[in-house]
């Protein structure tokens, strides 16, 4: 498969994240939209490294379970983040969050 295939691919998962970051209200879709976005940078990096072959290659896989590690941990602490707002405001909604703007 060509380059522009991944690419597309990639540029499809990321614009999809974004919709998905600036139209939902409800924290836990906000925060699956963000993981979206970041597979479609793991197939970028995925893609290009194979792209350039040889040692590239193994630098991109690198760069991916790097984005995998971050992306966990964000999801770690955004969970928690989220339950804590939810017990104390009994609320998951982006736009009822507005005491938090300090």
């Amino acid at each position: 498969m060509l380059l522009n295939g991944f690419l597309f691919l990639s540029a499809f998962l990321f614009c999809c994240g974004v919709y998905g970051v600036i139209t939902r209200k409800h924290t836990v879709l906000v925060l699956m939209s963000i993981e979206l976005m970041l597979a479609a940078v793991n197939i970028n990096l995925i893609a290009f490294g194979s792209l350039r072959g040889g040692e590239a290659a193994v630098i991109g896989q690198v760069f991916a379970l790097f984005v995998l590690t971050i992306a966990a941990a964000e999801v770690g602490v955004g969970l928690a983040i989220v339950l804590l707002i939810y017990r104390n405001m009994n609320t998951a909604d982006l736009d009822d969050l507005e005491e938090l703007k300090g």
